[in-house]
């Protein structure tokens, strides 16, 4: 079967095909980490390395589901591959944390010399603990998404698909989202359904396994309300005393914070952090939750109306996330800007709205820019086609933007 080739990803991996640095690949389940890792091995193959050389094991294909512990993935490394070759072997290892103290393993084998290992996990934990401890400065993160708005419509013209106007296109990536395989459904409701058996996977997987959901009604009431709430300021407090008083629930601020750190180490959220602009420290306190992906929204609601403005900010947050950006909510004074973007030293101020048209909308949203002292760039994404040039403020069409892959720093 022919692959489609997540190019941006590609590149970030291709100057460590042949280093003993560890390649791991995380991401949220479905995200596409496996089809990465079979387009390396194409890569690998068509630059002439014999198939003697490369093996690739699943750990979550149905052979595979009994190697759980070291010495049963050690004995499947040494069943699948030729270590006793001259140069370099290639060893591709999926859902590798499904193997508890897999690291003592992979960290054996890095250190025999001439392999390079590439690993793939869903979750935060394959990154905690003994991994980062015994692999400390001997590997390299590639974080992975699901399909940008380029990226998924690249892939809609691989599978032969006809585009609709690119307006169109984008009200549905913003509906359904850009997990990879859901692109083969054109049924809405079949596309749901896949989306909610990827979300409860990641509970089975990569959840109740690392951690003790003993009230599942409760946790995935948390899960709800967070989701229905994406891209809004956050207070654990504030939720605490909604499921008292709307939903009839106890639900201590403890385990709703302890909740919501389980579903970031599963990639389905990403928190955004406040940070002030004039002290430049981070801020505590109503941070804003995105999406790994839009379509974990509609999957979750029966409405599938778009709420733009989350929508439109949620979309940018993870595009930005997957340039490797640092990503704050503003705050300046009283106001708030959408986003700081951080690279090194570097700043980038952003503010995010469906549209300007309105004067008084126009004038919000230039307003936290008026307050911002230095000469770092700032920006404004909007979808009118007709862009406005004020106190160089750099005013850009999100559509656009995200079609040609666009940089800010």
């Amino acid at each position: 079967m022919k692959l489609f080739h997540r190019t941006s990803y590609l590149k970030k991996l291709r100057p460590f095909y042949d280093s003993d640095l560890i390649k791991v690949v995380t991401g949220i389940r479905r995200c596409g980490k496996s089809c990465l890792l079979k387009t390396v091995i194409e890569e690998l193959r068509g630059a002439g390395i014999e198939e003697s050389r490369i093996a690739y094991l699943d750990l979550d294909a149905r052979g595979n589901r009994k190697i759980t512990t070291p010495d049963q993935l050690d004995t499947l490394i040494e069943q699948s591959i030729n270590l006793g070759l001259p140069g370099t072997k290639y060893l591709f290892i999926d859902e590798v944390q499904n193997v508890s103290g897999f690291e003592k393993v992979i960290n054996g084998y890095r250190e025999e010399g001439d392999i390079s290992i590439f690993i793939t996990g869903s979750n935060s934990y394959l990154l905690s603990g003994e991994l980062a401890t015994k692999l400390t400065g001997r590997y390299i993160e590639i974080e992975m998404f699901t399909l940008s708005f380029a990226e998924y419509l690249e892939m809609k013209k691989f599978l032969g698909r006809t585009l609709s106007p690119t307006a169109q296109e984008f009200d549905e990536y913003l509906t359904y989202g850009g997990f990879p395989q859901t692109l083969e459904f054109t049924d809405a409701q079949a596309k749901a359904d896949y989306i909610e058996s990827v979300v409860a996977q990641i509970f089975d997987k990569d959840i109740r396994e690392h951690s003790k959901v003993r009230n599942k009604e409760a946790f995935d009431r948390v899960l709800t309300y967070v989701i229905n709430n994406f891209g809004a300021p956050t207070n654990f407090g504030n939720m605490e005393e909604h499921f008292r008083n709307v939903e009839n629930i106890a639900i201590r601020r403890e385990t709703i914070a302890r909740y919501v750190d389980l579903l970031i180490n599963a990639k389905i959220l990403y928190k955004c952090e406040r940070f002030d602009l004039k002290s430049r420290k981070s801020l505590r306190g109503d941070e804003k939750y995105y999406l790994a992906d839009p379509g974990i929204y509609f999957a979750r609601n029966t409405d599938a109306r778009i709420n733009y403005g989350p929508a439109l900010e949620n979309v940018l947050f993870v595009y930005l996330k997957t340039q490797g950006l640092r990503i704050s909510v503003g705050r300046i004074g009283k106001l708030e800007c959408d986003f700081i973007v951080r690279k090194r030293e570097d700043y980038a101020y952003i503010q995010v709205s469906m549209t300007i048209a309105d004067r008084n909308v126009e004038e919000r949203e230039y307003r936290p820019f008026s307050k911002i002292k230095d000469a770092y760039p700032r920006y404004l994404f909007t979808l009118d086609p007709l862009l406005q040039k004020r106190d160089g403020v750099k005013h850009l069409n999100l559509l656009q933007f995200l079609e040609e892959q666009g940089e800010i720093l």
